[in-house]
């Protein structure tokens, strides 16, 4: 089994995968380790509103952005990833995408976000992808999924819905280019 550096990265669903939790899905790794890894799913909005799934926590009321459906595991847990390098107690995935490492700072995002909608990027995830140790190297190996690089246009993209199918244009491109290659003596391979 290969060694296989994913956190920061993201992982695009192969065409083959059909499993209806990552099925033409987009996952931002957050966490790789001894004991696994760990990520998103950040091209699923759900119906459900921030201000919804905060309600009983915070006043949000009139926070109409989506909540993203983060993955199957720990479905009713609550994730957030933000652009607020400034925010204390958030820890850097990639340039510009900052997760929390204490739940205080989650509600310290959304009120910064309340106050001026201009000044933070914010995502709601509920559930993440979990992987135990090995499982995910073992999916890489076969294929289940391309690993790219990740950024934060592309994790807070506008047009989500479509990652997916940008993504996997621009991994077949670049395997068309490697696979058009001419080879001057092919014979000698």
């Amino acid at each position: 089994m290969e060694t296989h550096q994913i956190q920061g990265r993201l992982l695009v669903a192969a065409k083959h995968l059909l499993d209806p939790n990552f099925f033409k899905s987009v996952v931002l790794m957050i966490e790789q380790g001894p004991n696994g890894a760990m990520g998103v799913v950040i091209n699923r909005p759900s119906d459900i509103a921030v201000s919804h799934a905060l309600s009983g926590h915070l006043d949000v009321q009139g926070m109409d952005e989506s909540v993203f459906y983060g993955g199957p595991v720990e479905p009713s847990g609550l994730i957030v990833l933000h652009d607020r390098g400034d925010l204390s107690q958030s820890e850097s995935v990639i340039p510009g995408v900052y997760v929390p490492t204490r739940a205080d700072v989650f509600e310290e995002v959304i009120r910064a976000a309340q106050a001026d909608e201009h000044s933070t990027t914010f995502r709601v995830y509920r559930g993440c992808a979990g992987w135990s140790p090995g499982q995910l190297e073992s999916e890489l190996d076969r294929g289940d999924w391309y690993a790219v690089p990740a950024s934060s246009k592309l994790v807070f993209s506008d047009n989500p819905y479509s990652l997916w199918e940008q993504l996997t244009d621009q991994i077949a491109a670049a395997h068309q280019n490697f696979i058009n290659q001419e080879v001057e003596h092919p014979e000698l391979n």
